[in-house]
């Protein structure tokens, strides 16, 4: 049974969500009865879930639990075995997979910069596909947007720090101005100051941009710092879905719980070295 639960844990964040969905850029997204097995093994098992436009998403659970799988049914990575998936009313299967993808943004954990481009090369590299002309005024804004300095653009991956790999590789799912941005594991790979400082840089860019995003996490403090609500998923199944606060007050259930255990452990015992 789905645990699911009030998304406006209180006036203040309501009301910041209700300004996000006014000022939305991102589109909505449907998983109408979506399931996929490999080999035996399920995957996913009939999800049934909407995500609102301008929302932002944090998919969790156990590995295994059918997080990516579901994440990359979205971008046609992967094809479900039966099912449909909608994004703004529209059904992905109707579009070219490849100008599908062209609209999506995707980041991945440790960025996949091309080491042989500069920055520049790698930001532009899908619009340049596409046939669009080099642009140096939209790698400009693009650097702005991701807090890097102008003169990072004719440097090359290798000269920069872990953190600034991962804003190129921000801004190179920005290029093509897409409203849905899908981030797998995006700061696995970062040391925890840099991890915590690029996930609320990003958060920021969320709201600003007025994004759809769906992230897939192993880190529930993560998920329960950035995000607006999370989806638990459990052997391919929903298990939780709802708001931080909710899953911080054991409203998500029992798989929920076990993985708010282990924030809310570490915080404790923090604390009580502290005394």
């Amino acid at each position: 049974m789905i645990k699911r639960v009030s998304r406006l844990a209180s006036p203040r964040k309501a009301a910041k969500q209700r300004k996000t969905a006014r000022f939305a850029n991102g589109p909505a997204v449907h998983f109408n009865h979506v399931t996929h097995h490999y080999g035996r093994m399920t995957a996913l098992d009939n999800i049934c879930l909407k995500i609102e436009a301008g929302s932002f998403v944090a998919l969790v659970g156990a590995s295994g639990s059918g997080k990516s799988t579901l994440m990359k049914s979205i971008n046609r990575l992967i094809t479900p075995g039966s099912g449909d998936i909608l994004i703004d009313g529209k059904n992905i299967c109707d579009d070219d997979p490849y100008h599908l993808r062209r609209n999506i943004g995707f980041v991945i954990q440790g960025t996949g910069l091309f080491p042989h481009l500069t920055v520049a090369a790698n930001i532009m590299i899908g619009l340049r596909i596409s046939g669009r002309d080099k642009d140096e005024a939209r790698v400009s804004e693009l650097l702005a947007m991701v807090d890097l300095p102008q003169d990072f653009a004719q440097r090359m991956p290798d000269s920069l720090s872990g953190g600034q790999q991962q804003r190129v590789g921000f801004a190179r799912a920005l290029a093509s101005t897409p409203g849905l941005m899908l981030m797998d594991e995006p700061f696995g790979a970062l040391d925890p100051v840099t991890r915590d400082a690029l996930g609320e840089s990003y958060r920021r860019l969320h709201d600003h941009l007025g994004l759809t995003t769906i992230m897939v996490t192993h880190d529930m403090a993560e998920a329960l710092l950035i995000a607006d609500r999370i989806i638990v998923l459990d052997s391919g199944r929903i298990a939780a879905d709802a708001a931080p606060s909710d899953l911080l007050n054991n409203g998500g259930g029992d798989v929920a719980d076990a993985l708010v255990a282990v924030p809310r452990a570490q915080a404790q015992k923090i604390s009580e070295m502290l005394r």
